[in-house]
């Protein structure tokens, strides 16, 4: 049961990141959608972690290099989905407004990835028909 709580819960606030996210393109007052490129960056970010949980095989080991290279692209992805908003509207192709739309779309979206990892991503014999 405390399975699907945390689904409920992640689904929640991961619709509450894209509201935000929806909010700062579509506002009558911003209207640009040069933002939703921001999903790319949504999508890509879990992909150097889920190559890096296959590769590595000891677990029990506190640091591989695998791993920490892992870390090293996912931080590159996630500083550049904070960086795009802003680089818009620094040249004046979104507002700022919508920039800190998107900025708190991307913080809420950011951390329901990171809830998921920390939820479901316990251990390797994980079944989804546990909750």
């Amino acid at each position: 049961m405390a399975g699907i709580k945390a689904l409920v819960a992640l689904s929640f606030s991961g619709a509450i990141g894209l509201t935000f996210l929806m909010l700062g393109c579509a506002l009558e007052d911003y209207g640009v959608y040069w933002p939703l490129f921001v999903l790319i960056f949504h999508a890509i970010s879990p992909i150097p972690h889920f190559i890096a949980k296959r590769t590595t095989y000891d677990s029990d080991a506190t640091s591989s290099a695998c791993r920490e290279l892992a870390y090293f692209f996912t931080t590159g992805i996630v500083v550049s989905a904070f960086g795009f908003p802003v680089i818009l509207a620094r040249v004046a192709v979104i507002k700022w407004g919508a920039c800190g739309l998107v900025l708190a779309g991307n913080a809420v979206i950011f951390l329901t990835i990171q809830g998921f990892f920390l939820v479901f991503g316990r251990g390797d014999d994980f079944s989804w028909e546990q909750w």
